[in-house]
């Protein structure tokens, strides 16, 4: 490790008041070998020497902190750190350094911000300096691990925020701790509603429109499900009033029942999910179609038709003459008989003659 990272390190401890507090530190170190930043001396390596020199001392606990230093942020670079809460929750975002037992929160300047460049809770001198009128009242911090609590989140507070530290050294101030927190906020969707309706149907099949819907979640969902064990891509539509709004989602898709076929719609959001299955069940309506008579069934129709008309024709035409042939006689004797019946009796005519003569 060079002088000028060295340097750094050494910006890191305060020496006035704590050279007992180095001098012990550094001997554990040693025994312990936690640290390879620098190459000691044979006569230091495994003992616990408290007659090093100050300037001996202050070298080497340097080049370890800015080792230190370095270890600790490519882990956090590596590591990053995300947080997880529903709305109304309350959640903790922690910080990347936590003040020793022996210092105070008066020796450092601590700032919360949201995108670097909305303070959401700053302190200074052991006191509150800053607060972002939207967290008023919603936030406090903790003043020993310096811990950012959030409490009743709400979906504008999903976003990065960063924790920068600064550590007071005489009338100069050293940034001790510069690190980014993830917060992603989840609102939960409704369950999924599953509605039906019938298209077209057969004796074989029914055709569907199935249409999955839920509101009101956050952040912005997938839509997915199974029909017949085959995964299902939906149609689907979201509407939200702005990309920090709830969330309403609607999905459509088209399916070809020829059996009771079991259906599942899942809204996955934030790492979450809501799920929902019904059963579509074939419809029993079942209309046979119509056939086409054949060449031959018209052939013999046709001919029945005509035989059938001409037999009514001929039966029109001399039936009416058979039957006058057996019953106009008969009508005519008896109209004789009846003119007969009026005309008066020859015998008294003649009489009447008779007796004139």
């Amino acid at each position: 490790m060079g002088k000028k990272q060295c340097k750094a390190g050494l910006t890191l401890l305060v020496w006035e008041g704590h050279q007992q507090f180095a001098s012990e530190v550094f001997a554990a170190l040693l025994v312990e070998k936690l640290c390879s930043c620098t190459v000691l001396p044979a006569a230091y390596t495994g003992a616990k020497d408290s007659r090093l020199t100050k300037k001996d001392l202050s070298f080497h606990v340097c080049c370890f902190l800015g080792c230190v230093q370095s270890e600790v942020t490519r882990g956090y670079a590596l590591e990053k750190k995300v947080v997880k809460s529903k709305v109304g929750e309350k959640v903790g975002l922690p910080c990347c350094h936590e003040i020793p037992s022996w210092e105070s929160l008066h020796n450092y300047r601590v700032y919360w911000q949201k995108n670097t460049t909305e303070v959401v809770l700053a302190y200074a001198e052991g006191k509150k300096i800053s607060e972002h009128d939207r967290y008023k009242n919603r936030t406090e911090m903790d003043p020993r691990n310096l811990t950012l609590w959030i409490s009743h989140m709400e979906i504008l507070d999903n976003g990065p925020y960063q924790c920068v530290v600064q550590r007071r050294i005489s009338q100069n101030s050293v940034v001790v701790c510069d690190e980014a927190v993830a917060l992603i906020v989840t609102a939960d969707f409704s369950e999924p509603n599953i509605t039906t309706e019938v298209s077209a149907t057969s004796c074989d099949s029914t055709e569907m429109v199935v249409t999955c819907s839920s509101h009101g979640g956050f952040p912005k969902p997938r839509i997915s499900g199974t029909f017949n064990n085959m995964s299902v891509v939906w149609n689907a539509i979201w509407v939200s009033e702005s990309s920090f709004s709830p969330y309403n989602v609607t999905g459509k898709q088209s399916f070809n029942v020829t059996k009771d076929t079991n259906i599942t719609c899942s809204v996955e959001y934030g790492g979450l999910a809501k799920t929902t299955s019904l059963i579509l069940k074939k419809t029993n309506y079942c209309i046979e179609p119509t056939v086409p008579p054949s060449y031959n069934v018209i052939t013999a129709s046709s001919i029945i038709i005509i035989i059938f008309l001409l037999a009514i024709t001929l039966a029109a035409r001399y039936l009416p003459r058979h039957v006058c042939s057996h019953c106009c006689k008969p009508q005519d004797s008896v109209e004789e008989g009846v003119k007969e019946y009026m005309k008066p009796p020859m015998s008294s005519k003649v009489t009447s003659e008779t007796s004139s003569v």
